[in-house]
């Protein structure tokens, strides 16, 4: 199993404006019934991410770039992100974490904002 091959399709993705190619993308990365929720969201099925993602890329001027390398065990692979704007400013950076299916496709991906609060 590729995690890094994994979470640069996935990353590809989000960069692909056409919807055939991104969902083409998607295919070889997230399971068909895959998913993806984060604070904002809860999208359930390959294509509906597909249609997620341009709404997410249209309404922010945005462009997700990972900024870690894949960390992973068994089946949990953890990566860092963050979406830039049109002027290079970064809107929101976070964290994934996603559980792959059989095939090695991400079968449920949770995303989150930021980083935690520290203690104390």
């Amino acid at each position: 199993m590729n995690w890094q091959q994994t979470v640069n399709d996935y990353g590809a993705a989000w960069h692909e404006p056409d919807t055939g190619k991104r969902l083409e993308i998607l295919s070889g990365c997230f399971a068909e019934d895959g998913i993806y929720v984060d604070p904002s969201a809860m999208v359930k099925g390959r294509s509906n991410l597909c249609g997620h993602i341009a709404e997410v890329v249209h309404s922010t001027g945005g462009k997700l770039e990972l900024t870690s390398k894949a960390n992973g065990h068994n089946d949990v692979i953890h990566f860092t992100w963050r979406l830039v704007g049109a002027d290079g400013s970064v809107l929101i950076a976070g964290h994934d974490f996603a559980h792959l299916d059989a095939e090695g496709k991400i079968s449920y991906l949770a995303g989150f904002f930021g980083d935690p609060e520290p203690l104390g």
